[in-house]
């Protein structure tokens, strides 16, 4: 069995305030958990902040980050990761290949660096290395990863992990198709047929959608038609609008449930769930 925490449940901002306690206001950062491997971790939002207070005194860590993209709301909680301040840390970072030939670790250097952050990333003490992926099969320990790109704002990465016969999808930045009728992009549906878990951008309304066909995101609607349409077991609305409150988040989430052939909710800050097989 694996189980999922999420540690950041936000797109664009983090957003604090007492609108958005319930569901929290960090970034996007999920980390997932297997007897006997190591953590795996998707995105780097300001949730990592509060994933590295949790796993900080644990001696020789080793973890994995999946990428999906290096837009800031994903990446800016890695230099507040207090495991990257010992010696005895090894932190590995798979990431979308650059279509401008640059490396991710090259982009990242320039990134976390004075003046935009006043230590340079290569002065932490940690061990950090980079993989770069596109379309990809591969294993970490024990864990079959398959990585592909899906339509988004610049490259991004969609993932699905499996372990002993459980598997879940990470898909937290997903751009819904413009019109009336919906479709999904062979990777994409590569990634999501019969997850047991599909956690997936669910940043709009219809509405909002209208206005924002081309920022790259979905809609509640999208990702419940998603999740029904490759036969998942279980939907996490993910990467909630900064702007959307506790009461209209929970509303939302009833309403999707209400309306939806599969489990749904949505994901909110602190929560574990334990993930069991369809086939269970």
């Amino acid at each position: 069995m694996m189980s999922v925490t999420f540690h950041g449940v936000r797109g664009s901002t983090p957003c604090h305030c007492d609108d958005t306690r319930h569901f929290g206001g960090n970034t996007s950062c999920v980390s997932l958990h297997a007897e006997g491997e190591v953590p795996i971790i998707f995105d780097l939002g300001t949730g990592l902040r509060y994933f590295g207070k949790r796993v900080n005194g644990t001696a020789k860590f080793h973890a994995v980050c999946l990428l999906t993209h290096l837009h800031y709301d994903h990446t800016m909680g890695l230099p507040f990761f207090e495991p990257l301040l010992r010696a005895d840390t090894t932190f590995e970072i798979y990431a979308p290949k650059q279509p401008d030939g640059r490396s991710v670790k090259e982009l990242f250097l320039e990134k976390i660096k004075p003046p935009m952050f006043p230590i340079p990333l290569e002065q932490f003490a940690a061990s950090l290395v980079f993989h770069e992926v596109g379309d990809d099969d591969f294993t970490v320990g024990n864990m079959q990863v398959r990585s592909r790109y899906v339509p988004h704002v610049g490259p991004t990465l969609g993932f699905r992990v499996s372990h002993a016969g459980t598997t879940v999808t990470y898909l937290s930045d997903h751009q819904q198709p413009a019109g009336d009728e919906f479709s999904l992009a062979d990777g994409a549906r590569d990634l999501c047929e019969e997850a047991d878990l599909l956690i997936h951008d669910a940043q709009f309304t219809a509405a909002e959608f209208e206005q924002k066909a081309s920022w790259g995101h979905s809609t509640y609607a999208y990702a419940q038609w998603v999740a029904e349409t490759c036969r998942v077991k279980r939907l996490a609305l993910f990467h909630h609008d900064p702007s959307r409150t506790d009461a209209s988040l929970d509303m939302i989430a009833k309403d999707v449930a209400a309306a939806a052939s599969v489990d749904v909710f949505a994901a909110r800050e602190g929560e574990t769930v334990d993930v069991v097989t369809c086939s269970a």
